[in-house]
């Protein structure tokens, strides 16, 4: 960051400092005159215009002007070409003063924090309206001849100085906003009223807010696409930027351009992924909305209840601090907080309207306090007791459910019972709930690892029935049928038995199967 000279700001401190500021605003405004030098004289006549009243004797306004020159904020050169009569009038017409650089960024500076202290910023749907308008504008202006190169420039800086209101109105209104989140108002009517309005206005800018966004976004694609360099170059002729000494203006101004772009795409558009700065000023103004909407509720609470916790424990520090020796300060602490900690204090009475809020806490009808709020911090709620339900029909309907997924269990496994080692194709066509048993005792066994001889072994869940699985000899492929589907697979040996069993599941003639192959 570039650093300002120590000198610039001086004429801002001292005992002079009103008159120096007073010579510098009579030189700006001189030069919204054209009127580039001033002799005292003139000084003095603009000093009248620029609202100084005192009187200022010739010595008192040399001595300021010669301290500007000084501090290079004011430029001195000799008048030869007027005709002076006398020596007196040579003196007093002689020198001519005139606004440096320097000068001149000086007095920009102040006025400009001046505006920032007297500026609370706003939050303008209407300047996100305007953006997109000028990028449409350029996009149009992008495809017409050379002739249109002022009016490009006109646009872009039309649209560089919208994108600067909008940047500078939103800081400034995000730290006035901030400023407001952290203050305690003394009137609290008036601090109420003021949030409330800011809740409003922060509302009505939301409203439609990701639209308007979105419009500047595709706007700033369409420019884009035009070409953002080209449009750069045509604006730089239309600027028809003044010949000057040295280095050529051309460069700098195009990198200016290229910054503003740069910024105007941080808020609408970013490269590098990041959360555009308009989605980031949406939140700010939610999170805004119910910080606010909490701080009134606290304060409406305070003005419904005619003491709260926050002015007892107040009024309490103003005891101590009152509190002639530290006996008393003792005795004090023993009276407010020896029955614990002030867990209690955002305790209701049950029926607080028939308080009347005008009533002292002392005359008041005393609150329970729980003794579980003082070891856990929780108040006990006291209700009346349920009604037993009669569980005994639910129990009846599990009971018959378990009996039911007994039986359907127990016919799956008669459905897959083996005498030995059979085929995977020879099961056919099976029940669904039959053939996911078959499925998961296949993949049970497909997880397990292999022996020695190649086979798989694996039990189900509840360790009644296991199931050997033998690789195919052949490359034949199994299809089981159900009423859902067919699945295809390769035609594995399979042999089901009871776990620990020496032979197979006992099984019905008609369900036997001869192994293939």
């Amino acid at each position: 960051m570039r650093r300002v000279p120590p000198e610039m700001f001086r004429f801002t401190t001292g005992e002079k400092a009103d008159l120096y500021g007073a010579v510098l605003d009579a030189f700006g405004v001189a030069g919204e005159h054209l009127e580039t030098t001033l002799g005292p004289d003139a000084v003095r006549e603009r000093l009248r215009l620029v609202g100084w009243v005192a009187d200022v004797d010739d010595g008192e306004l040399h001595d300021a002007l010669d301290r500007l020159v000084k501090w290079e904020l004011l430029d001195v050169v000799h008048n030869h070409a007027e005709n002076y009569r006398t020596a007196e009038e040579y003196e007093r017409r002689n020198l001519q003063y005139s606004l440096t650089r320097r000068g001149e960024a000086a007095l920009a500076g102040v006025r400009h924090a001046l505006e920032v202290l007297a500026s609370t910023g706003a939050l303008q749907t209407a300047v996100l309206e305007a953006i997109a308008d000028r990028l449409d504008d350029l996009c149009l202006l992008s495809g017409e001849p050379a002739s249109a190169d002022r009016r490009i420039y006109s646009t872009l800086r039309e649209l560089e100085a919208h994108l600067e209101a909008l940047v500078e109105n939103t800081k400034a209104f995000n730290g006035e906003l901030q400023r407001l989140l952290r203050a305690e108002g003394a009137d609290l009517e008036v601090f109420r009223e003021v949030k409330a309005a800011t809740v409003a206005y922060l509302q009505e800018f939301l409203v439609n807010l990701d639209l308007r966004g979105q419009a500047v976004t595709a706007a700033v694609a369409r420019v884009e696409e035009r070409g953002t360099a080209l449009l750069r170059e045509r604006a730089l002729r239309g600027a028809e930027l003044p010949p000057v000494a040295g280095e050529d203006p051309a460069a700098g101004w195009l990198e200016s351009r290229r910054a503003r772009w740069a910024g105007l795409r941080a808020w609408f558009l970013p490269d590098d992924g990041a959360r555009p700065r308009i989605e980031q000023l949406h939140d700010i103004a939610r999170r805004a909305i119910v910080s606010l909407l909490q701080v009134l509720e606290r304060i409406n609470e305070s003005r419904r209840r005619s003491s709260s916790a926050v002015q007892d424990f107040r009024e309490l520090a103003r005891w101590f601090a009152a509190a002639p020796a530290e006996e008393d300060l003792h005795r004090l602490w023993s009276a407010a907080f020896g029955l614990g900690p002030a867990r209690h204090a955002h305790l209701a009475h049950p029926d607080p309207e028939l308080i009347p809020p005008s009533r002292s806490w002392s005359e008041a009808p005393p609150v329970e306090v729980s003794a579980l709020l003082r070891t856990s911090g929780r108040t006990e709620r006291f209700t009346r007791t349920a009604r037993v339900r009669d569980v005994r029909a639910v129990r009846a309907e599990r009971a018959e459910r378990a009996r039911a997924e007994r039986a359907e269990l127990a016919r799956a496994w008669q459905a897959l019972e083996t005498d030995g080692p059979v085929r995977l194709s020879s099961f056919g066509t099976l029940d669904p709930a039959v053939f996911e048993r078959l499925l998961d005792l296949v993949g049970r066994a497909l997880a397990a690892r292999p022996d020695t001889t190649g086979s798989r072994r694996a039990t189900t869940g509840d360790g009644r029935v296991e199931i050997a699985l033998s690789p195919p000899p052949d490359e034949r492929t199994a299809v089981l049928r159900t009423t859902k589907g067919t699945l295809a697979a390769p035609d594995y040996v399979v042999l089901i038995t009871a776990a620990g069993a020496a032979s197979p599941l006992p099984r019905s003639g008609a369900a036997r199967r001869e192994a293939a192959g």
